[in-house]
């Protein structure tokens, strides 16, 4: 699972203590996340969370105020997590072309590895008894708009630098890439064989765009 593995390791600089409260948390999460996976937000129990995680329903209680609470964090901790990954696929690369063929790749990567956890999330929020309208939507609404900003600036860089036409606004063209992919990415889900999502091959979602966005390069530019 690509949330709350061995990679998310705890910062070395904490005290001991304040480490282990690090390590406990997230096997909470990490419980409560298969729980949730396996029988849904509803039949899951705070109680069957901590006898999961091997730790008094108290000490869960200390962490999270009741059930509600607990997955609003698993799930922003979680697209945090995705936009830290997203973010960085974009910085690994130099030539615009190859970070947002590097941002379609990492995002079928995470999507993949995390499955379970977006299931649960698209299964679950409609029903959960708590009003999307506040702080959750907000705070995820607000994480998810940071990537796109990350995402306009390589179109805009593109555009600035000839790589690309500029056929429409760099904002347009990060929605209009990000919708693209995660249809992709749905359709894969609920139909594999019938619509295969390829990370291996970016180009595939991307041509979608590219076909009359890429321009030719101009050799007599310095």
């Amino acid at each position: 699972m690509f949330i709350f593995n061995s990679q998310n390791k705890e910062d070395p600089n904490l005290p001991r203590r304040e480490r282990e409260k690090v390590r406990q948390r997230q096997e909470m999460l990490a419980a409560a996340l298969e729980l949730f996976s396996e029988k849904g937000y509803h039949n899951v129990s705070m109680n069957e969370i901590a006898q999961k995680s091997e730790f008094a329903v108290g000490t869960l209680y200390k962490f999270f105020k009741n059930k509600e609470d607990l997955y609003k964090t698993l799930m922003l901790e979680l697209a945090g997590r995705f936009q830290s990954e997203l973010e960085g696929a974009l910085e690994a690369k130099d030539d615009e072309i190859e970070k947002l063929q590097n941002w379609v790749t990492v995002g079928g990567e995470i999507f993949r590895a995390n499955l379970a956890a977006i299931r649960l999330f698209l299964a679950e929020t409609q029903g959960l008894n708590f009003n999307l309208e506040g702080k959750f939507e907000s705070e995820v609404r607000e994480i998810h708009e940071k990537t796109i900003e990350k995402l306009t600036a390589v179109f805009a860089a593109g555009i600035q630098k000839h790589r690309f036409n500029r056929i429409a606004d760099p904002v347009l063209l990060a929605v209009a890439l990000d919708s693209i992919t995660k249809a992709a990415l749905f359709l894969w889900m609920d139909s594999p064989e019938q619509h295969p999502y390829p990370p291996e091959n970016p180009d595939v979602i991307l041509n979608i765009l590219f076909e009359g966005l890429v321009a030719p390069i101009d050799r007599s530019r310095p």
